[in-house]
Formats: structure tokens, sequence, C-alpha cells
């Protein structure tokens, strides 16, 4: 699989640098692409509440802390994002609980619109769907794996909102559209991240578990 270079992984920012940064940008009234028009610095503004709330009380399961005691092999989660995606801001959260569950995982993000040619290797469903996560060796930077943009179930709520949307007479589609998304962000808030441990870890065990010594 592609190795990702050693410039783009020193440049990436930690969680903590992310939340600041978008944070910096929005009192500036700006986003993460410098899309700075009205509603996509209003999903910015609802996405940090989001991570606001879910750093103060997400927790990882049991299961998922017994899972992470089994990584072995150093890896770095490379995370395509944008400030004003909610997928983003539902997904990170867990993802740097999970970081911090075990040291021999690091999360870094970086944004897709900065890196274009990353994106379009990963695509989801011909998209450039985010998040993105891409699982790297530590030291050479060798994509392992991926994962995203979302949960399946969510990923199924999405696919048949885009099959929806197209036979309905234009004047309907923006407010269907809306509506789903409340219904989506009202999904995650009823799973409070259980689907998205579940799902992550079940792509990134194989890659790092901890060989048995003989």
């Amino acid at each position: 699989m592609e190795i990702i270079s050693a410039s783009v992984r020193s440049s990436a920012l930690t969680y903590a640098e992310f939340r600041e940064l978008t944070d910096e940008l929005l009192a500036q009234g700006r986003t993460t692409n410098e899309d700075n028009r009205e509603e996509m610095l209003a999903y910015t503004r609802q996405n940090i509440q989001r991570m606001n709330k879910w750093d103060r009380i997400l927790q990882l399961s049991d299961d998922s802390l017994l899972r992470l005691r089994g990584v072995g092999r150093p890896v770095v989660l490379l995370t395509l994002v944008e400030g004003w995606c909610g997928d983003v801001a539902q997904v990170l959260p867990v993802l740097d609980k999970i970081a911090n569950a075990n040291d021999r995982i690091e999360l870094r993000i970086i944004f897709r619109d900065q890196h274009p040619e990353i994106m379009d290797a990963f695509l989801t469903n011909g998209t450039r769907a985010i998040p993105k996560v891409l699982v790297l060796d530590a030291e050479s930077g060798q994509v392992l794996g991926t994962w995203g943009p979302r949960p399946s179930e969510a990923q199924a709520m999405v696919m048949d909102m885009k099959q929806t949307v197209q036979i309905l007479p234009e004047e309907e589609r923006a407010d269907f559209r809306a509506r789903s998304s409340e219904a989506m962000h009202a999904w995650y808030a009823r799973d409070k991240g259980q689907r998205v441990q579940i799902e992550f870890l079940n792509t990134l065990m194989p890659l790092v578990r901890q060989e048995m010594s003989v």
C-alpha cells in the first residue's frame, strides 16, 4: 500500500491543535478550508459544541479498553478532516480517546482540501468522504489499512438519503437533507460512540495485534 511522506506526518496536527485552530478560525469568521459561507460557519459552530460534549462525557467501553491492551505495533491514525464536517465531530473524539488509551497509538490530523492527492487515493464510493482514517506504521509511514467515514449503520442512512433525494422535486430537497442530517446526529447521540469504537477496532486490531511469544 501507499507510504505517507515524513513531511506530511510531521506537519499533521494533534487533536488539541486541531481543536484550537478550529476555534481560532471560527472567531475570525473562517473555516478550515476557507469556505466561509455562513452555513459552513454554522456547521463549524455546531461541531465545536458536539466535540466539547463528547470530550467531556465520552467513555470507552470495557471491551474496547481490553482490546486496546493487545496493541503491539506502534501506529499513527492519520485522519483527513475538515472542521465543518458533522461526522468529523462525532468520530474524532472517539479516536482521541482510543489514542489516549494506549501509548502505541498516536492520532494525527490533516485537512482534506490541503491534501487532495492523499484524499483522492482513499475515496469512499468515488467521493472525498471524511473523516477518513489511515492507519500508518509509525516508523515507515506505510498505510496498513483505512477506516471511515462513519459506522455502517450511519453509512446506510447516508446512502438511503442520497437515493431518496434524487427522486424528490428540487424544492423539497433542502428540507429533506436538513431532516436527514438531524436524524443522523440523533443516531450518533443515542449511540454514544459505541459503534465507532467497535467498527474502528475491528479494522485496527488485526493490523496491530501483539503476537504471542512461543
